[in-house]
């Protein structure tokens, strides 16, 4: 990167510019995003960490998110604590899906992009914005999503207008999809979305959607390898957050443990978890 003949900043920073930091980025220094790298990934597919599971669901004043703690590497368990939910900014979280490096990356990418507008502009970016900005970040890694390291974000939001919370998700192109009530991603989706069908329920309150979400990602565990059921001996328990007018929260371990207990308990009376209703 060439500096100023005075010795100071190079020009890319002293130039009017957009309140993207990607896009000053690109211009700047545009090897360092992730989707720029040289080199091929062909055949490293199997060779990188993937991580699965995320859900989100909204209820009756927020919406929460929880993720999996596992990373696979083929047939062979990665690591088991793996974090998978962040949070965006004060009132939003991502989780992430896919390579686990790259969606990673993709998310560090993500939260200095809305503090630099927040910086530049003088207010937050609006729900709106942060979802089609995400999809921006995400459709520079088609090169390599192509290529088989592909990661998948699914972002969670408080939209303080419309005092609720609101879910999308994405596909490799960077195309988003506003999802009603509830949503989930990675090599488990189908299983906790199928649990989420029976115990979700929008006018509950968050003890009620924390509990439905640590449901639906052991049902993920129970039919998908790569998915992570909670690990008592370990104290490995899903990452869970919660997204309201107050912001951005990530329950402690103790509280998920306590849900995690009440959830086995159960389990050992009814190894298929709660019907519908209860």
């Amino acid at each position: 990167m060439t500096t100023s003949a005075a010795g100071g900043l190079p020009p890319a920073f002293l130039t009017t510019g957009s309140s993207s930091f990607a896009e000053f980025l690109g211009a700047a220094a545009p090897e360092l995003l992730p989707g720029r790298r040289s080199g091929s990934a062909s055949g490293t597919d199997g060779l990188a960490p993937h991580g699965t599971t995320i859900v989100a669901l909204r209820y009756d004043g927020g919406i929460v998110m929880a993720g999996d703690r596992r990373a696979t590497m083929g047939n062979v368990i990665a690591q088991r604590d793996i974090e998978k939910v962040f949070p965006a900014d004060s009132g939003s979280c991502v989780g992430i899906a896919g390579s686990a490096g790259i969606a990673v990356e993709l998310v560090r990418l993500f939260q200095v992009e809305l503090e630099h507008y927040e910086k530049i502009e003088g207010t937050p970016l609006s729900v709106e914005g942060k979802a089609n900005r995400l999809g921006t970040l995400l459709r520079g890694n088609l090169g390599f999503a192509m290529q088989g390291l592909a990661a998948v974000p699914l972002l969670a939001a408080y939209d303080h207008d419309e005092r609720t919370g609101r879910i999308f998700s994405y596909d490799l192109t960077g195309g988003r999809y506003e999802e009603h009530d509830f949503y989930s991603i990675g090599s488990g989706s189908m299983f906790a979305r199928g649990a989420l069908k029976k115990l979700f329920d929008v006018s509950s309150g968050r003890e009620a959607a924390v509990r439905a979400a640590v449901q639906s990602l052991y049902d993920a565990a129970d039919d998908d390898s790569a998915t992570g059921g909670p690990d008592v001996y370990r104290r490995i328990f899903p990452v869970v957050a919660v997204v309201d007018a107050q912001g951005y929260q990530r329950l402690g371990e103790e509280e998920v443990a306590d849900v995690v207990a009440l959830m086995l308990e159960g389990r050992r009376q009814r190894p298929d978890g709660p019907k519908a209703g209860e």
